[in-house]
Protein backbone atom coordinates (compact mmCIF):
# COMPACT_ATOMS: atom_id res chain seq x y z
CA UNK A 1 0.00 0.00 0.00
CA UNK A 2 1.20 3.13 -0.67
CA UNK A 3 2.26 5.38 1.76
CA UNK A 4 1.77 9.34 2.20
CA UNK A 5 3.40 11.04 0.09
CA UNK A 6 4.70 14.82 -0.01
CA UNK A 7 1.90 17.44 -1.18
CA UNK A 8 2.53 20.06 -3.09
CA UNK A 9 0.14 23.24 -3.33
CA UNK A 10 -0.52 25.43 -6.39
CA UNK A 11 -3.62 27.66 -7.36
CA UNK A 12 -3.64 29.22 -10.79
CA UNK A 13 -5.19 32.49 -8.89
CA UNK A 14 -1.41 33.03 -7.88
CA UNK A 15 -0.62 33.79 -11.36
CA UNK A 16 -3.34 36.75 -11.37
CA UNK A 17 -1.98 38.72 -8.41
CA UNK A 18 -0.44 41.65 -10.25
CA UNK A 19 1.72 43.17 -8.68
CA UNK A 20 3.28 45.62 -12.18
CA UNK A 21 5.95 45.90 -14.26
CA UNK A 22 9.29 44.91 -12.93
CA UNK A 23 8.14 44.35 -9.43
CA UNK A 24 10.51 41.43 -7.68
CA UNK A 25 7.35 40.19 -6.35
CA UNK A 26 6.04 38.64 -9.73
CA UNK A 27 4.07 35.85 -10.92
CA UNK A 28 7.47 34.14 -12.78
CA UNK A 29 8.47 33.42 -9.44
CA UNK A 30 5.84 30.48 -8.87
CA UNK A 31 6.29 29.35 -12.23
CA UNK A 32 9.58 28.97 -11.71
CA UNK A 33 9.53 26.84 -8.52
CA UNK A 34 6.48 24.55 -10.50
CA UNK A 35 7.94 24.42 -13.97
CA UNK A 36 11.20 23.36 -12.05
CA UNK A 37 9.86 20.79 -9.59
CA UNK A 38 7.43 19.09 -12.59
CA UNK A 39 10.36 18.82 -15.07
CA UNK A 40 13.01 17.05 -12.66
CA UNK A 41 10.00 14.40 -12.49
CA UNK A 42 10.36 13.77 -8.87
CA UNK A 43 8.70 10.32 -7.56
CA UNK A 44 5.85 10.86 -4.85
CA UNK A 45 4.77 14.25 -4.93
CA UNK A 46 0.98 14.75 -4.96
CA UNK A 47 -0.30 17.77 -6.46
CA UNK A 48 -3.11 19.88 -5.32
CA UNK A 49 -4.84 22.89 -5.86
CA UNK A 50 -5.65 24.75 -2.82
CA UNK A 51 -9.66 25.67 -1.47
CA UNK A 52 -9.25 29.42 -0.84
CA UNK A 53 -9.46 30.65 3.29
CA UNK A 54 -12.70 31.42 4.83
CA UNK A 55 -12.36 34.46 5.91
CA UNK A 56 -12.67 33.22 9.25
CA UNK A 57 -10.01 31.63 9.40
CA UNK A 58 -8.07 34.83 7.75
CA UNK A 59 -9.37 36.92 10.88
CA UNK A 60 -8.25 34.66 13.22
CA UNK A 61 -4.75 36.40 12.85
CA UNK A 62 -6.22 40.08 10.92
CA UNK A 63 -8.61 42.39 11.94
CA UNK A 64 -11.59 42.45 10.47
CA UNK A 65 -11.63 45.62 8.87
CA UNK A 66 -8.17 45.40 7.62
CA UNK A 67 -9.67 42.03 5.77
CA UNK A 68 -12.74 44.31 4.39
CA UNK A 69 -10.39 46.87 2.88
CA UNK A 70 -8.43 45.04 0.83
CA UNK A 71 -11.18 43.03 -0.44
CA UNK A 72 -12.68 46.29 -1.60
CA UNK A 73 -9.47 47.86 -2.82
CA UNK A 74 -8.92 44.37 -5.48
CA UNK A 75 -12.84 45.03 -6.03
CA UNK A 76 -12.43 48.18 -7.01
CA UNK A 77 -9.42 47.22 -9.28
CA UNK A 78 -6.70 47.17 -6.88
CA UNK A 79 -4.00 49.84 -6.12
CA UNK A 80 -1.52 50.35 -3.22
CA UNK A 81 -1.54 49.43 0.40
CA UNK A 82 1.85 50.40 1.14
CA UNK A 83 5.10 51.35 -0.94
CA UNK A 84 5.92 47.96 -1.92
CA UNK A 85 3.05 46.19 -1.55
CA UNK A 86 0.08 46.47 -4.41
CA UNK A 87 -3.00 45.00 -5.07
CA UNK A 88 -4.85 44.18 -8.52
CA UNK A 89 -8.04 43.19 -9.27
CA UNK A 90 -7.64 38.90 -8.31
CA UNK A 91 -5.41 39.83 -5.36
CA UNK A 92 -7.61 39.25 -2.88
CA UNK A 93 -8.61 35.83 -4.23
CA UNK A 94 -5.51 35.39 -5.06
CA UNK A 95 -4.16 36.09 -1.45
CA UNK A 96 -7.19 33.43 0.26
CA UNK A 97 -5.94 30.75 -2.14
CA UNK A 98 -2.51 31.66 -0.74
CA UNK A 99 -4.05 31.50 2.87
CA UNK A 100 -5.93 28.11 1.96
CA UNK A 101 -2.97 26.19 1.00
CA UNK A 102 -1.32 26.55 4.10
CA UNK A 103 -4.48 25.87 6.15
CA UNK A 104 -4.79 22.54 4.18
CA UNK A 105 -1.22 21.47 4.27
CA UNK A 106 -1.68 21.47 8.32
CA UNK A 107 -5.12 19.50 8.14
CA UNK A 108 -3.59 17.02 5.63
CA UNK A 109 -0.05 16.45 7.44
CA UNK A 110 -1.61 16.41 10.87
CA UNK A 111 -4.30 14.20 10.30
CA UNK A 112 -1.77 11.84 8.40
CA UNK A 113 -2.85 12.17 4.52
CA UNK A 114 0.82 13.62 4.02
CA UNK A 115 3.74 13.29 5.37
CA UNK A 116 4.73 16.59 4.53
CA UNK A 117 3.90 19.17 1.95
CA UNK A 118 4.81 22.69 0.89
CA UNK A 119 2.76 25.59 -0.63
CA UNK A 120 4.12 27.41 -3.74
CA UNK A 121 1.55 30.37 -3.56
CA UNK A 122 1.61 34.02 -3.56
CA UNK A 123 1.31 36.85 -2.06
CA UNK A 124 3.60 35.85 0.47
CA UNK A 125 2.98 36.46 3.81
CA UNK A 126 5.50 37.13 6.42
CA UNK A 127 5.51 40.68 6.50
CA UNK A 128 1.86 40.63 7.23
CA UNK A 129 0.84 42.51 10.96
CA UNK A 130 -2.32 42.00 11.80
CA UNK A 131 -3.92 45.12 10.05
CA UNK A 132 -1.22 46.32 8.09
CA UNK A 133 0.36 44.70 4.36
CA UNK A 134 3.55 45.00 4.35
CA UNK A 135 6.99 44.03 2.10
CA UNK A 136 4.96 42.54 -0.89
CA UNK A 137 2.51 40.51 2.15
CA UNK A 138 -1.13 40.95 2.25
CA UNK A 139 -2.31 37.95 4.57
CA UNK A 140 0.09 36.14 6.95
CA UNK A 141 0.13 32.64 5.35
CA UNK A 142 1.98 30.71 8.13
CA UNK A 143 0.54 32.53 10.88
CA UNK A 144 -2.67 31.60 9.84
CA UNK A 145 -1.87 28.17 9.25
CA UNK A 146 -0.34 27.96 13.10
CA UNK A 147 -3.59 29.28 14.34
CA UNK A 148 -5.25 26.57 12.23
CA UNK A 149 -2.99 24.07 13.88
CA UNK A 150 -4.10 24.95 17.18
CA UNK A 151 -7.93 26.05 17.16
CA UNK A 152 -8.99 23.46 14.23
CA UNK A 153 -6.57 20.30 15.72
CA UNK A 154 -5.52 21.03 19.31
CA UNK A 155 -2.35 21.56 18.88
CA UNK A 156 -0.46 22.66 22.12
CA UNK A 157 3.30 23.78 20.86
CA UNK A 158 3.95 24.92 16.61
CA UNK A 159 7.24 25.59 16.20
CA UNK A 160 8.00 28.48 12.70
CA UNK A 161 11.38 28.60 11.35
CA UNK A 162 11.75 31.30 9.72
CA UNK A 163 14.79 30.96 6.95
CA UNK A 164 13.95 33.66 5.01
CA UNK A 165 16.55 36.41 4.36
CA UNK A 166 14.39 39.06 5.86
CA UNK A 167 12.86 39.15 9.14
CA UNK A 168 9.68 37.62 9.23
CA UNK A 169 7.86 40.12 11.52
CA UNK A 170 4.30 40.15 11.37
CA UNK A 171 4.74 36.45 11.94
CA UNK A 172 6.86 37.84 15.21
CA UNK A 173 4.34 39.85 16.51
CA UNK A 174 1.41 37.93 16.14
CA UNK A 175 2.89 35.48 18.44
CA UNK A 176 5.23 37.57 20.49
CA UNK A 177 3.41 37.00 23.91
CA UNK A 178 2.38 33.58 22.79
CA UNK A 179 3.67 30.27 24.23
CA UNK A 180 2.22 27.89 22.12
CA UNK A 181 4.29 28.79 19.24
CA UNK A 182 7.97 29.36 19.30
CA UNK A 183 9.03 31.70 16.15
CA UNK A 184 12.59 31.62 14.88
CA UNK A 185 13.75 33.42 12.36
CA UNK A 186 17.58 33.43 10.82
CA UNK A 187 17.87 36.55 8.83
CA UNK A 188 20.37 39.19 7.50
CA UNK A 189 20.46 42.59 9.57
CA UNK A 190 20.68 45.36 8.66
CA UNK A 191 17.86 45.06 6.18
CA UNK A 192 14.84 45.09 5.50
CA UNK A 193 12.40 45.57 7.88
CA UNK A 194 15.05 46.70 10.40
CA UNK A 195 13.55 43.97 13.47
CA UNK A 196 14.37 40.64 14.42
CA UNK A 197 17.46 41.82 17.30
CA UNK A 198 18.77 38.76 19.27
CA UNK A 199 17.32 40.94 21.95
CA UNK A 200 13.81 40.24 21.23
CA UNK A 201 13.16 36.95 22.40
CA UNK A 202 9.30 37.75 23.38
CA UNK A 203 6.86 39.03 26.41
CA UNK A 204 4.91 37.89 28.82
CA UNK A 205 3.53 34.50 28.66
CA UNK A 206 5.52 34.37 25.54
CA UNK A 207 8.81 35.64 27.06
CA UNK A 208 11.69 33.17 25.74
CA UNK A 209 9.82 31.79 22.55
CA UNK A 210 11.02 33.53 20.30
CA UNK A 211 15.15 33.13 19.14
CA UNK A 212 16.28 35.54 16.28
CA UNK A 213 19.64 35.07 14.85
CA UNK A 214 20.57 37.61 12.91
CA UNK A 215 23.60 37.59 10.38
CA UNK A 216 25.56 39.92 8.13
CA UNK A 217 25.88 40.35 4.71
CA UNK A 218 28.14 37.27 3.69
CA UNK A 219 27.14 35.02 5.32
CA UNK A 220 27.79 31.34 3.95
CA UNK A 221 26.11 28.10 4.62
CA UNK A 222 28.61 27.10 6.73
CA UNK A 223 27.67 29.56 9.28
CA UNK A 224 23.99 28.39 8.94
CA UNK A 225 24.73 24.79 9.35
CA UNK A 226 26.50 25.86 12.95
CA UNK A 227 23.40 27.95 14.37
CA UNK A 228 21.20 25.66 13.89
CA UNK A 229 22.93 22.92 15.48
CA UNK A 230 24.09 25.31 17.86
CA UNK A 231 20.67 27.26 18.45
CA UNK A 232 17.49 25.58 16.65
CA UNK A 233 17.80 22.13 16.73
CA UNK A 234 18.23 22.54 20.66
CA UNK A 235 15.16 25.17 20.52
CA UNK A 236 13.32 22.30 18.64
CA UNK A 237 14.40 19.84 21.55
CA UNK A 238 13.38 21.85 24.51
CA UNK A 239 10.05 23.07 22.69
CA UNK A 240 8.87 19.66 21.82
CA UNK A 241 6.32 20.86 18.83
CA UNK A 242 3.46 18.95 17.38
CA UNK A 243 4.09 19.86 13.96
CA UNK A 244 6.70 22.15 12.35
CA UNK A 245 6.15 25.18 9.75
CA UNK A 246 8.74 26.70 7.21
CA UNK A 247 8.63 29.93 6.27
CA UNK A 248 10.60 28.93 3.49
CA UNK A 249 12.44 32.40 1.38
CA UNK A 250 14.87 31.64 -1.00
CA UNK A 251 15.88 35.07 -0.75
CA UNK A 252 19.63 33.78 1.55
CA UNK A 253 20.16 32.17 -2.31
CA UNK A 254 23.59 33.75 -3.27
CA UNK A 255 22.48 34.90 -6.71
CA UNK A 256 19.22 37.24 -4.94
CA UNK A 257 19.06 40.47 -6.17
CA UNK A 258 17.64 42.10 -3.06
CA UNK A 259 19.81 41.24 0.01
CA UNK A 260 23.55 39.38 0.25
CA UNK A 261 23.38 36.26 2.02
CA UNK A 262 25.38 33.53 0.28
CA UNK A 263 23.81 30.58 0.54
CA UNK A 264 23.63 27.48 -2.79
CA UNK A 265 21.26 25.51 -3.68
CA UNK A 266 22.96 22.93 -1.19
CA UNK A 267 21.99 24.60 1.60
CA UNK A 268 18.67 24.65 1.32
CA UNK A 269 18.59 20.87 1.36
CA UNK A 270 21.42 21.14 4.40
CA UNK A 271 18.64 22.74 6.28
CA UNK A 272 15.80 20.74 5.08
CA UNK A 273 17.79 17.50 6.29
CA UNK A 274 18.00 19.16 9.65
CA UNK A 275 14.43 19.64 10.17
CA UNK A 276 13.21 16.80 8.99
CA UNK A 277 15.55 14.73 11.23
CA UNK A 278 14.39 16.96 13.90
CA UNK A 279 10.57 16.65 13.08
CA UNK A 280 11.26 12.74 12.67
CA UNK A 281 12.01 12.73 16.16
CA UNK A 282 10.21 15.19 17.93
CA UNK A 283 6.22 15.39 15.85
CA UNK A 284 6.65 12.13 13.33
CA UNK A 285 7.81 13.98 10.42
CA UNK A 286 5.11 16.96 10.40
CA UNK A 287 6.38 19.88 8.48
CA UNK A 288 4.88 22.13 6.29
CA UNK A 289 7.12 24.96 4.33
CA UNK A 290 5.11 28.03 2.56
CA UNK A 291 6.76 30.09 0.24
CA UNK A 292 7.73 33.13 1.48
CA UNK A 293 10.90 35.33 -0.72
CA UNK A 294 13.00 34.67 -3.37
CA UNK A 295 13.51 37.13 -6.53
CA UNK A 296 16.10 35.55 -8.64
CA UNK A 297 14.18 32.57 -10.73
CA UNK A 298 17.14 30.12 -11.01
CA UNK A 299 18.07 30.67 -7.30
CA UNK A 300 14.58 30.04 -5.74
CA UNK A 301 13.94 27.20 -8.19
CA UNK A 302 17.50 25.69 -7.04
CA UNK A 303 16.52 26.15 -3.96
CA UNK A 304 12.75 24.74 -3.77
CA UNK A 305 14.19 22.07 -5.55
CA UNK A 306 16.81 21.03 -3.21
CA UNK A 307 14.15 21.52 -0.14
CA UNK A 308 11.56 19.24 -1.98
CA UNK A 309 13.98 16.68 -2.78
CA UNK A 310 14.68 16.17 0.82
CA UNK A 311 11.29 16.30 1.74
CA UNK A 312 10.68 13.54 -0.82
CA UNK A 313 13.65 11.22 0.64
CA UNK A 314 15.04 11.96 -3.32
CA UNK A 315 17.81 14.56 -2.11
CA UNK A 316 21.81 13.45 -3.83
Amino acid sequence: MKGPSTQIYFHPLSLEHDTGYGHPERADRVRAVRQRLQSVELKGLDWLTPRPAAVTSIAANHDVDYIASVEEMARRGGGQLDVDTSLSKQSYRAALASAGAGIQAVDAVLNGEAKNAFSINRPPGHHALTSMAMGFCLFNNIAIAARHAIAGHEARRVFIFDWDVHHGNGTQDSFYDDPSVFFCSIHQSPLYPGTGSAAETGRGPGKGYTLNLPVPAGTKGDVYHRLINEKVIPALHAFEPEIILISAGFDAHERDPLAGVLLTDRDFAMMSRHVLEAADQLCDGKVVAILEGGYDLQGLAGGSEQMVRVFSGQSG
